[in-house]
């Protein structure tokens, strides 16, 4: 019975593993060749997506979000900027009003700047950020690096051909991050039309 354990265990085991990993480290090299292009100048919006907040404080993760695309902002004056992010346990206020306040804070001026208070993943994100854009209208989202290459081909199932605006992922969470982001690749494959 125990060789036949470990028969079955080398004839699934060793292909499964095989497969894993090939699809690991392709997942790994799109995602890190996503996050490493540059987007044009003068896009007509940035999209940036929510991450937690603490009550009222951004997390890390969305304060690297905010201030990527604070530069952005900073750099090209004609951008809109969509914050995107509803409320969600624990927040005391949308995570669009909190980065609101950090661009306002920071010198952008509130005609630029877009709310959409309504989502709470990564499909909503986009799909209610979308109703905000004008039809032909260049497009950028930011986002951690991690993340940058699924919200981007969600995106691309909305409608919106965007290009990607990279936010660095606090050292902390990349191990979690990055592992969790694997399996979120296939689900959002499958299920985020």
């Amino acid at each position: 019975m125990k060789k036949k354990l470990l028969k079955l265990i080398k004839v699934i085991g060793i292909p499964l593993v095989i497969f894993c990993s090939i699809y690991v480290l392709t997942i790994h090299l799109v995602i890190s060749n996503t996050a490493n292009k540059q987007p044009p100048d003068d896009l007509d919006y940035i999209v940036v997506l929510g991450a937690r907040l603490h009550g009222e404080t951004m997390s890390l993760a969305l304060l690297y979000r905010v201030e990527a695309a604070l530069k952005y902002l900073q750099e090209n004056p004609n951008t809109y900027v969509i914050a995107s992010g509803g409320q969600g346990p624990g927040e005391t206020i949308t995570e669009a009003e909190a980065m609101k306040r950090y661009f306002v804070k920071n010198g952008i001026a509130e005609e630029r700047i877009i709310e959409e208070k309504r989502s709470t993943t990564t499909l909503e994100n986009l799909s209610y950020s979308n109703e905000y854009i004008s039809e032909g209208s260049s497009v950028g989202i930011v986002s951690n690096d991690f993340h940058l290459f699924r919200a981007s081909f969600i995106a691309k199932r909305l409608g919106i051909h965007p290009y990607t605006i990279p936010a660095k992922t606090p050292t902390v969470a990349k191990p979690k991050s990055w592992s969790r982001e694997y399996i979120a690749v296939i689900k959002s494959y499958l299920y985020d039309r």
